[in-house]
């Protein structure tokens, strides 16, 4: 049976070669389509290069596993079904015909993962692509390491990173003192900060305070709040104390950090005009996780700066994905896209010389739907991230990503990705 998501009518038979249900896996062959040679990249494996070597590709063909939270709760299987749907489109628009695609469920759970994970190994996966939640990572990292098989997650736990496994997720480790470092330069030097109580949230503060002290400035209060509506008011309400006696003591604080997303943020942003906090005194800070649909219609993030990739990228995405699937793509789904790419540029060339770590590592580094990046020896991945401005309908690009010496994003309006 030949399965496909739904296409533009226009470009079908453009785009799709070939996709068949192989068990409980879907396996999808990618097809030429019209890329050109440069969207495909280089091959570090000169003998890769090789006709004869591309011919046996063509007849063993190169399996990479996808394992994804499909049957966990609606929201996440809902995340999961956007990121299937990207990592099949990235198949679509790049020419990697040697290229099988197993979709793999691992509902959300350790023993879900371990078993997706010894599923794929044994249908003959060199890469695994995912799992999305750092548990299900952490399960499935020593199976990958005793079958010699790469992982790229998107966790953004770094616990999880290193030996085998790398995490091309959206990590604390780069926005957060990115953003606390433009704030204080800009002249907000005294901050104080709103964080989550759990793991994420005490990374998020060792970060901040660093990176705050780093740039010259001062941490005046921290709270960190349970993700819970009622727990939340008591520590906005100490918020609200400390920066009105900093007002009136002659040293105001002039930001606030409030890290968070979809989860968090409509639920304690409400709380800090009620508290009285006035935002268009204190300016409100984030990360990343504030790129989410409509995030602009929070009131207290109105003009609130972030650090995030580029959006450009994101968009072009957004309406090709919208085009395909009559739908809108979490945020998530350009990690899935362009980890695809990653599998595809190497894809060609004989087996075990092509997802080695030095490939996956190689200085020269990727260009995604979201700028340049690269993946570390340590696991952990390095992105180009600029400051942006929360507006009512959209993002404004307030300081550009400074570069990381990669070349920048995927020429506009193009199916390109340049994985060079």
């Amino acid at each position: 049976m030949k399965l496909c998501p739904p296409m533009p009518r226009p470009h079908r038979r453009d785009w799709l070669r070939a996709a068949a249900c192989v068990g409980c896996a879907v396996v999808l062959a990618a097809c030429s389509g019209n890329a050109s040679p440069d969207t495909v990249g280089s091959i570090s494996n000169e003998a890769a290069k090789d006709p004869a070597a591309r011919a046996l590709d063509a007849k063993s063909p190169v399996k990479v596993a996808m394992l994804l939270p499909l049957t966990g709760s609606p929201q996440t299987a809902a995340v999961a079904k956007g990121l299937q749907q990207a990592a099949e489109l990235a198949l679509f628009e790049r020419n990697a015909p040697s290229l099988q695609l197993l979709i793999k469920d691992d509902k959300g759970t350790e023993d879900g993962a371990r078993a997706a994970a010894e599923d794929a190994i044994r249908g003959g996966a060199e890469l695994i692509i995912g799992p999305l939640f750092a548990k299900s990572v952490a399960a499935v990292a020593p199976i990958g390491r005793q079958a010699r098989v790469p992982i790229i997650a998107f966790s953004n736990d770094t616990r999880v990173a290193g030996n085998g496994v790398y995490l091309l997720s959206f990590l604390a480790s780069q926005d957060v003192p990115r953003i606390a470092t433009y704030t204080v330069a800009q002249g907000h030097g005294r901050i104080a900060a709103l964080l989550p109580d759990d793991a994420l949230g005490k990374i998020q503060e060792a970060l901040f305070r660093a990176a705050v002290e780093r740039g010259g400035g001062t941490v005046v209060a921290i709270e960190h709040y349970p993700v819970d509506v009622n727990g939340m008011v008591a520590p906005v309400q100490r918020i609200r104390d400390a920066i009105r006696t900093a007002e009136e003591t002659g040293e105001p604080i002039q930001a606030l950090f409030l890290p968070g997303g979809q989860d968090t943020l409509p639920l304690i942003g409400p709380l800090l005009p009620r508290s009285a906090i006035d935002i268009q005194r204190v300016k409100i800070v984030g990360t990343g996780g504030w790129d989410y649909p409509n995030a602009g219609r929070e009131r207290i993030l109105e003009g609130g700066w972030f650090a995030a990739p580029d959006p450009g990228g994101w968009r072009e995405f957004s309406e090709r994905f919208a085009k395909t699937y009559k739908s809108m793509p979490p945020r998530l789904a350009s990690l899935a896209y362009d980890a695809v790419g990653i599998a595809t540029t190497f894809s060609v060339g004989p087996k075990n010389s092509r997802y080695t770590a030095e490939n996956l590592t190689r200085a020269t580094g990727f260009t995604g739907i979201d700028g340049a990046f690269r993946l570390l020896a340590n696991g952990t991945s390095e992105r180009d991230l600029a400051i942006l401005e929360m507006q009512k309908f959209g993002l404004s690009v307030v300081d550009r990503a400074p570069g990381i010496g990669l070349p920048s994003r995927a020429v506009a309006g193009t199916a390109q990705v340049g994985f060079n």
